[in-house]
């Protein structure tokens, strides 16, 4: 297989990542947001950055994508920016803990992940949900769109997922995460960066 041929190959599967993605975008935001927000959340993200033993917890797996918050923000495809972990708010008199908080720029709307090691459950839409309702009473500012929600999970059963989002009224996409990248560093180096399969992921949208 020719550099072209392998370039094409890697970049199919990239592409793959986003266009898989299981969200409910379309039900919950405008079209034209809509189509923004699915490029801004993929099917599955790769954190070989994160050192991690064998056993480890959704806490310690927080931390190495905090301490490594570069790559971690790379990998989830650039225009975002981190706010905070553990950011903390108030439903009532209930203390919420939002794992990591983010702002998206493009979008202009902020972006609540929820990390979990195990499987997706039900449950978690709903609590995102929470999350998501709360951001939008406290925090988002008035020029500013709907808050997002993205669970990572290490595995996820697809039609769970179209079941437990089916009617969520707030935005959520749920992925699935790898601790190594199975692709060959010499393979690895030909990626397209992010900003560049956004705009031919743009290009296919709009064919």
């Amino acid at each position: 297989m020719d550099k072209t041929h392998l370039t094409n190959f890697i970049e199919a599967q990239t592409y793959e990542k986003y266009l898989l993605n299981q969200t409910n975008f379309d039900l919950t935001l405008p079209v034209e947001q809509s189509v923004q927000a699915k490029l801004a959340v993929k099917d599955e993200y790769i954190f070989d950055f994160a050192e991690l033993s064998p056993e480890y917890s959704e806490h310690e797996l927080e931390m190495q994508l905090v301490n490594n918050i570069r790559a971690f923000l790379i990998e989830m495809g650039g225009d975002y920016t981190f706010i905070g972990n553990q950011y903390h708010l108030m439903a009532g008199s209930r203390d919420l803990y939002i794992d990591l908080l983010l702002f998206h720029r493009r979008l202009r709307s902020l972006i609540a992940i929820e990390l979990k090691i195990g499987e997706f459950e039900a449950e978690y839409a709903g609590k995102m949900q929470l999350y998501l309702t709360t951001l939008d009473e406290q925090l988002k500012l008035p020029d500013e769109n709907p808050s997002i929600g993205i669970i990572i999970c290490k595995s996820k059963d697809k039609t769970c997922v179209e079941y437990a989002l089916k009617n969520i009224n707030t935005p959520i996409g749920v992925a699935t995460y790898q601790l190594r990248n199975t692709l060959p560093e010499e393979m690895k180096a030909m990626l397209p960066e992010p900003e560049k399969i956004v705009k031919r992921l743009r290009i296919f949208e709009e064919t």
